[in-house]
């Protein structure tokens, strides 16, 4: 026995939900493959875990591209001498921003759909692929509480959501009997990373203290159900600041 290997797809900033998953699973013992687009990104986040002892290396994917996601878990599944197929997969990628309905290009709309759904089915058919045969794994989709609802200026964002969420629903009912544990996290409210800090930073300033869903709380949610025991398993948790209204 080796090593075991997760996998994260949608890795950015150091400061993001995705490299904080990364660095939650190599805590744990776990080898992890950094899968983004941007390069320095996700060498920043393998030397980070490096640094602290722990196993990872970076794998440039674009996950709208069936070909990287292929490669990705080509490599996966035979992560080097040391290292056991990988038994973790975690779909993390996303693009959100408030549009009007009127503004939204037919280009921008499939843009949305590609990034928050399309990206999502090549990889979790290809886990289904590459897991099923050996009758374990636990594959987690990052949802939005606009797979539940949509709002003004976000149509294009929840379509892609609830698309997603469809999918991991069928997923988990077609291959939980099999082994396979799917789950879909609803994260409903402002994740406190770089992208919501940099881009409005006023509305993280005025949700104070806790207003924002913590990077690493999350994560520890992710690893709890992957850890779960299969005669209970989650299908879907929505997590939120104890300050969110709902």
């Amino acid at each position: 026995m080796g090593r075991p290997t997760a996998v994260v797809v949608g890795v950015g900033a150091e400061r993001g939900l995705g490299a904080a998953l990364c660095r939650r699973f190599a805590a744990e013992g776990y080898h992890v493959l950094v899968a983004g687009r941007t390069p320095n990104k996700i060498e920043q986040v393998v030397l980070t875990i490096t640094t602290k002892g722990g196993a990872a290396a970076p794998v440039p994917t674009d996950t709208t591209k069936e070909a990287d996601v292929i490669r990705l878990f080509d490599r996966a599944m035979a992560p080097g001498h040391g290292f056991d197929p990988a038994d973790l997969i975690v779909f993390n990628a996303g693009n959100n921003r408030k549009i009007d309905f009127r503004d939204v290009s037919a280009e921008l709309f499939e843009d949305f759909w590609r990034v928050g759904c399309f990206a999502g089915f090549l990889v979790g058919r290809e886990a289904a692929r590459r897991l099923v045969p050996l009758g374990r794994g636990t594959v987690i989709f990052t949802g939005a509480s606009g797979s539940l609802r949509g709002k003004p200026g976000f149509a294009q964002f929840a379509a892609a959501k609830a698309g997603l969420r469809m999918f991991s629903q069928s997923m988990a009912r077609e291959f939980g009997p099999l082994g396979i544990h799917v789950a879909h996290v609803v994260i409903d409210g402002g994740i406190e990373g770089d992208r919501f800090l940099s881009r409005q930073p006023d509305v993280a300033k005025q949700r104070g203290e806790d207003g924002l869903l913590g990077i690493d709380a999350i994560a520890d949610t992710y690893w709890q159900i992957h850890r779960q025991q299969r005669s209970a398993w989650t299908q879907e948790v929505d997590l939120r600041p104890f300050k969110e209204p709902f």
